[in-house]
């Protein structure tokens, strides 16, 4: 008899382009990918049905990233937001992903919307701030970092209460945490720097309008296996939490 795993579900938030797509797989793939071999998987695509049961049916939830924008208020966005909601209050581990990141602050009434400096993407440095010392992730982390992101909607403003964990030189909210155990991430764990490198290139002829070098952005593209490493650190938290419960 197997060693009972613990149930965790992907909210899949909407889909990567569809010439990426055709290469890598889309956004659940790559979380599939990232997250341990230790876990149960569910995926759940909240743009066309509402999750499923109660969030505390789940051992812990991961919330990806997204073509949409918070703002919008979509329904469904807002159904999920309000599900997520749900989920804090009870205590169960979130893990957010750029949109995910967004509705999170968003669901717990902090500001989701366009950056008044525009556009983020490509291979820049993470870096971390005080309170990631005693963050059960973070400080597993070295206190700067490369990682992949690319979003044109920020955090412009963290829920009452939330502990900032990191920022870079464009986004002051690139990290936070929502009481003991729900995160919100800017930056895209789950990228490899193959599909950051994919997504410049499906975004070159806008880089230019918007005033961004695309050679430069595109030459900065580097590996990033301590993003990376954060869906093994959510992993391993989800997995001990689990078999102390």
């Amino acid at each position: 008899m197997g060693v009972e795993k613990p149930n965790v579900i992907i909210l899949k938030t909407g889909s990567t382009y569809p010439q990426i797509q055709s290469q890598f797989g889309d956004f659940d793939a790559w979380f599939i990918e990232g997250l341990s071999k230790n876990l149960a998987l569910t995926v759940v695509d909240v743009v066309n049905a509402p999750p499923p049961s109660a969030p505390d049916d789940w051992a812990a939830i991961v919330v990806t990233g997204s073509p949409a924008m918070v703002s919008d208020r979509a329904p469904w966005s807002e159904t999920t937001a309000q599900w997520i909601r749900q989920a804090v209050a009870s205590g169960i581990p979130l893990l957010g992903v750029c949109y995910g990141h967004q509705l999170l602050a968003h669901a717990l009434g902090g500001k989701a919307d366009y950056h008044p400096q525009g556009r983020e993407t490509g291979t820049h440095t993470i870096s971390l701030l005080g309170e990631a010392a005693s963050d059960p992730l973070f400080s597993r982390l070295p206190s700067e970092f490369q990682a992949h992101l690319t979003h044109k909607q920020s955090v412009l403003e963290l829920p009452e209460g939330a502990v900032l964990l990191a920022r870079s030189a464009f986004e002051p909210h690139q990290a936070f945490r929502v009481g003991d155990n729900a995160w919100g991430v800017q930056f895209h764990p789950e990228f490899s720097d193959k599909v950051m490198k994919a997504y410049l290139e499906v975004q070159y002829p806008e880089l230019a309008d918007e005033g961004l070098d695309a050679e430069r952005l595109m030459q900065g593209v580097c590996p990033a296996p301590e993003a990376s490493h954060l869906l093994t650190l959510f992993s391993e938290y989800v997995t001990d939490r689990f078999r102390n419960r």
